[in-house]
């Protein structure tokens, strides 16, 4: 299912298996929670770049069927392609729980004025890539990064 903005989220069948967001959605004032635990049966989320700037919490929770999370530059971030504001205390990333996720990748600038990054129960986690080699990314720059995992199959 693609989703473009909050009157969509409404209507989402919980049996989705993909999840897509275009680029330049879901920036509603209504969007201050992304969760998406309800969704039982989703294989795959993709966002777009600039998306849910409005967010303060990200909430992967508990996911069993997820594979993939693919996250775009700039999204989950009130200020673009810059610098960041000053840290805030309220905005929080939680990827937990999700027992054949492989994938974690996010482009540039994304999470950029997020206070927590916390990754943990995630047995088949591969890879987790966060912006660009050799390029200013500041994903979660001034966030505490925990893993909490016994995988050892980590890229």
């Amino acid at each position: 299912v693609e989703i473009h903005n909050w009157n969509e989220w409404e209507n989402v069948n919980k049996r989705v298996t993909e999840l897509v967001i275009p680029a330049k959605c879901c920036n509603e004032a209504e969007w201050n929670v992304f969760d998406v635990s309800g969704l039982k049966w989703l294989k795959s989320i993709v966002i777009g770049d600039d998306c849910f700037e409005n967010v303060n919490e990200v909430k992967l929770i508990g996911l069993n069927q997820l594979e993939r999370v693919e996250i775009g530059k700039n999204s989950f971030a009130k200020k673009k392609n810059d610098r960041p504001r000053p840290i805030n205390p309220n905005r929080h990333f939680y990827l937990k729980d999700c027992e054949r996720v492989r994938e974690l990748k996010m482009g540039r600038y994304s999470f950029s004025d997020y206070s927590v990054c916390e990754i943990e129960n995630v047995p088949s986690l591969e890879v987790i890539e966060m912006g660009e080699l050799n390029e200013e990314s500041r994903n979660f720059c001034h966030a505490s990064l925990e893993l909490k995992s016994d995988s050892e199959r980590m890229k």
